[in-house]
């Protein structure tokens, strides 16, 4: 009984109305972004830099944008199926797969661009896992306090 009511007391203090000063947000966030963010010459300098440090930066973000994108759309299709009453059936399996096979073209891309190879990428993961995971089986206290240098 007491734990309904502190809900309810907690549900009605998070009911007032918070004010925020959208201006100063916005001064506040251009504060703390790099000048490359903000600047297109700054940007253009920067993949200059970068691409005379053998960067593939085009190919590189042409692979971050897409897999996030794409990453998005597989997301989308779970997110309705879970909590939209959306059927899992065939159409919805196929067009997941579908989604996949995108993101699948954009690693591709991130492998081109780093110069490696699924293979390596997927050895690097598992080497990654089982250190973190010793004994072959997911661990909380493992998940949550990683060592350094566990990325």
């Amino acid at each position: 009984m007491i734990q309904k009511r502190n809900l309810k007391n907690h549900l009605r203090d998070l009911s007032f109305k918070m004010t925020v000063d959208t201006e100063k947000y916005l001064e506040f966030v251009k504060g703390v972004t790099s000048a490359p963010s903000l600047d297109y010459a700054m940007m253009a300098t920067r993949f200059a830099e970068l691409e005379a440090n053998g960067t593939n930066t085009s190919q590189l973000m042409t692979a971050a944008l897409g897999l996030s994108a794409e990453s998005g759309e597989f997301t989308e299709v779970v997110k309705k199926i879970v909590f939209q009453g959306k059927p899992y059936n065939e159409e919805n399996v196929f067009h997941m797969k579908r989604e996949l096979g995108d993101i699948c073209w954009y690693l591709a891309q991130a492998c081109m661009a780093l110069e490696t190879t699924f293979d390596e990428v997927i050895e690097m993961n598992v080497d990654k896992l089982q250190a973190r995971y010793p004994g072959g089986s997911f661990d909380v206290h493992n998940s949550e306090n990683r060592k350094e240098g566990d990325l």
